[in-house]
């Protein structure tokens, strides 16, 4: 059997508004409540369960879109005026990237974390 991730648990300040926030904006279902954790479900059978914590320590959630998917993310973060980068440091701000001969870019969700859509995974471009 090949090893596959299965869910991870996103630290968050309020996981109802966390899990909330990520299914809004990547246009994913609405999260669903398993025990105490608010589940988002990725398409690829990854969940990411939301847990209250305080404080959170943000960390790094990338998550990869096909082209399609790319605009009306991209618009929903422009929308709700979500402050968004070309790079992971935040110093890009306005611009998406070309990695990858793909478009990718960075924004901060409520709870800190560093979130990135990208439409190529890192290595499978020339540039």
């Amino acid at each position: 059997m090949a090893v596959k991730l299965n869910h991870t648990i996103v630290p968050s300040l309020d996981k109802v508004a966390g899990a909330q926030f990520l299914a809004r904006i990547l246009g994913l279902p609405e999260p669903q409540v398993f025990g105490h954790f608010v589940v988002v479900e990725m398409a690829n059978g990854v969940s990411l369960d939301f847990d209250n914590q305080s404080p959170v320590t943000p960390q790094h959630y990338a998550f990869l879109v096909d082209d399609s998917e790319f605009d009306p993310i991209f618009a929903r973060v422009q929308d709700e005026y979500i402050p968004y980068y070309a790079d992971p440091g935040h110093r890009r701000k306005g611009e998406i990237n070309t990695r990858d001969l793909g478009r990718g870019f960075y924004f901060t969700d409520p709870s800190g974390h560093n979130l990135e859509v990208l439409t190529r995974p890192y290595g499978s471009g020339r540039h």
